[in-house]
């Protein structure tokens, strides 16, 4: 038999790590679904640019996107798990399923889903709570980086300074981001951790061009400097001549790819 649980909890607190880990032990079919959260006083969602899902989708790729209308169904599939996260800042009055905010009742019941259960991080024993924040305000700022490649060393520049405070007070950011070699990786920070996050994707893209899949960057705190990043940005992104140069002679390595499209 199915089930549908929503998982909340505010930014950074391992939901999608711990939604990852819960797709992978169980034995059936899973299904995934970030929604939109509710931004409250002072408290900006961030962006769902779609990085969760695409971070999912490679560690786990019979993984079932529940946005999409030809799988509205999937919650039927016998023994079949769908996840659902939810960005939320507090926790709801009670626990259950009855005391999900109405407003996100109505974008499940949109997409045919009705939840068995609700977990939230800070509250359930179940979640860990290591990084479960308390955040009074909170500003978003996101990018998309479609068909971008990074410059490998000035991506790690940038980085350090963004975690570090060059652009404001940076609580939580996390990206997708495509390094000419057809490498990805899944960049993860939260302030309360020891460290970033640098996980590759298992596809590579082959060396014949710009790729073709999600890249973005979701950026929360305080004092955002928008302006900044992006010009930081637009520096470290390489040209089409550039990239070729660097890909070049990776496809000399690669005979089968000579013929490939560009």
């Amino acid at each position: 038999m199915s089930q549908t649980w929503l998982i909340s909890g505010p930014p950074g607190c391992g939901k999608t790590s711990w939604i990852l880990t819960t797709i992978r032990s169980h034995p059936g079919s899973c299904g995934y679904l970030r929604l939109s959260g509710l931004s409250e006083d002072g408290l900006e969602q961030g962006h769902d640019a779609g990085i969760d899902l695409a971070w999912l989708k490679d560690q786990c790729p019979q993984l079932q996107d529940l946005s999409k209308p030809d799988q509205q169904c999937a919650d039927r599939i016998d023994d079949q798990l769908n996840l659902i996260e939810l960005q939320q800042y507090r926790p709801p009055a009670h626990p259950g399923v009855d005391e999900i905010d109405p407003r996100i009742s109505n974008q499940l019941k949109a997409l045919q889903l009705q939840p068995d259960r609700a977990l939230h991080f800070g509250r359930e024993p179940e979640l860990p709570e290591q990084d479960t924040l308390e955040f009074n305000r909170l500003e978003a700022w996101s990018v998309s980086l479609h068909d971008s490649v990074w410059d490998p060393n000035s991506l790690s520049s940038f980085w350090f300074e963004l975690v570090n405070g060059a652009y404001g007070d940076v609580y939580r950011a996390k990206a997708l981001m495509n390094l000419p070699d057809g490498r990805a990786f899944f960049c993860n920070w939260i302030v309360s951790q020891q460290g970033s996050q640098f996980l590759p994707l298992e596809v590579v893209e082959p060396p014949t061009g710009r790729p073709n899949r999600a890249s973005e960057l979701v950026v929360q705190g305080k004092a955002l400097d928008g302006m900044g990043m992006q010009s930081t940005i637009n520096d470290c992104l390489l040209s089409d001549a550039v990239l070729d140069m660097h890909q070049a002679p990776l496809r000399e390595q690669q005979p089968d790819l000579s013929q490939a499209k560009r």
